[in-house]
């Protein structure tokens, strides 16, 4: 190929043609493909009024409040639940007490029930002369006086413990249901008590369960597959929406 021509002077009357070689290099250029998903994409959202810190309206705020509210009152509910569940624990230790304790009463019941016979006895027999006397009685009379007093005194505290002793309850409710629970006064209306169905012959129309209950009157009502409602085998109490059904337990 032919690159510069350059003209030289030689003597004035010729003129000589130099050839410079020039040198054309071919260069490949690689480039790795792109595609569009390299580059993000900005949609009309973006721009939204959300993106730009919009206040939250009435309803959402409304929203944010009842989940706070509810968020609140599952954890107070699961508190309570978790106190429910350990004072159960430590009325389980205590009714173990109890019985102990009455077992212990009934024979000092059984060892005064004998002293009272035979302070009777001995104050049927013919007073000595000479015989003390303390409040105008003698001493035989006297003693069975206390004996008596103090068998009198034992008898209540046993009634006391049987009272305060907890026992099994028995609980119905009559219709066709799917799930059906009591709640009541007897755990501060926390958890309640879920009833099982019995087989009649014919369907399941009777739901019932035990409760452990001391003596004395509790408010309580069935929630039946998520309605309350009020059971006609037992009495009410109250009136509008406190009216809940009576227990009694003697």
């Amino acid at each position: 190929m032919c690159g510069l021509y350059e003209k030289r002077p030689n003597n004035l009357s010729r003129v000589s043609i130099v050839k410079i070689p020039v040198r054309f290099e071919r260069r490949r250029i690689f480039r790795s493909p792109v595609s569009l998903g390299e580059f993000p994409t900005l949609n009309s959202t973006d721009f939204s009024e959300e993106a730009v810190g919009r206040p939250p309206s009435s309803e959402e705020l409304k929203a944010l409040l009842a989940d706070s509210e509810r968020s609140k009152l599952i954890k107070k509910l699961s508190e309570a639940n978790q106190q429910n569940r350990f004072l159960k624990r430590e009325l389980l230790v205590k009714e173990d007490a109890l019985v102990n304790f009455k077992s212990e009463l009934a024979m000092i019941e059984l060892e005064i029930q004998a002293l009272v016979g035979l302070a009777g006895e001995i104050a049927n027999f013919t007073i000595p002369d000479g015989s003390r006397k303390i409040n105008g009685k003698y001493i035989q009379s006297h003693l069975l006086s206390r004996l008596e007093a103090v068998h009198e005194k034992l008898e209540k505290q046993i009634e006391d413990v049987d009272g305060a002793q907890s026992q099994e309850v028995p609980l119905f409710w009559h219709g066709v249901a799917e799930s059906v629970q009591v709640m009541g006064s007897f755990d501060g209306w926390s958890e309640g008590e879920h009833l099982s169905p019995e087989y009649t012959g014919c369907s399941y129309t009777t739901f019932s369960t035990t409760l452990i209950l001391r003596r004395g009157r509790y408010e309580i009502k069935f929630l039946v597959d998520g309605e309350w409602k009020l059971s006609p085998e037992y009495p009410t109490v109250g009136e509008g929406l406190m009216l809940n059904n009576l227990l009694v337990v003697e």
